[in-house]
């Protein structure tokens, strides 16, 4: 995403956040699956300075994660998934206060946030959670071991009556929030914690062992 890139009012862009440490295949899966299931026009992976949920060892730095992203990205011909510091631009540190930014700042752009089973779980534990949910409709897509968990969760069942239907997932970005979908589909076996048990450096992406 160029930073003064001009958006126009309507497009249907997925907001995938993380620590990005490393990027990787499963990343990419889970966004093809939710372009292709939400009929999104574009996927913005935010690349967080510091998720408040992590601790800060181990973490590379934001440059090389963001540049191993923009490889990963490039390799793969993804011309529809942008990677951005723009988190760390805006200044913001929770999701909450960065969905309100980006609304702002992009009016007219129907934005969706998508997560991970695992990310529904630890929902609660996010600021201001319940105003979020209120802020941008949620898409959840399935990650093993967590996938049924997170449908009996306590946020799940919080939000349970403007819950969608799988088959209507491709209306979740036209849904005035709050409004969840849970996606179904292949779980991917990538996993950044054993990429980074493994890799020699975060500096070539070709370094990067997949977890297999």
């Amino acid at each position: 995403m160029k930073r003064d890139e001009a958006l126009a009012p309507g497009l249907r862009i997925g907001l995938l956040g993380g620590s990005f440490n490393p990027a990787h295949e499963g990343h990419l899966h889970l966004t093809r699956m939710c372009m292709k299931a939400l009929a999104l026009d574009r996927v913005w992976w935010l690349v967080s300075p510091q998720n408040p949920l992590k601790s800060e060892a181990g973490m590379a730095p934001l440059a090389a994660r963001m540049k191993a992203a923009q490889e990963l990205v490039a390799k793969a011909g993804e011309r529809r998934i942008a990677v951005t510091d723009i988190e760390t631009r805006l200044g913001t540190r929770f999701t909450i206060d960065t969905v309100r930014a980006l609304k702002t700042q992009y009016p007219g752009i129907r934005f969706v946030w998508l997560m991970g089973a695992d990310n529904l779980l630890q929902l609660p534990r996010w600021a201001k959670w319940n105003e979020l949910t209120r802020e941008i409709a949620l898409a959840v897509y399935p990650r093993a071991p967590f996938t049924l968990r997170a449908r009996l969760s306590p946020a799940a069942a919080m939000l349970k009556a403007v819950t969608l239907e799988p088959s209507d997932a491709s209306l979740l970005p036209l849904v005035h929030p709050p409004a969840l979908v849970f996606l179904g589909g292949h779980e991917h076996p990538a996993s950044a914690t054993a990429i980074r048990a493994g890799q020699v450096s975060l500096g070539s992406h070709k370094e990067l062992k997949p977890n297999r």
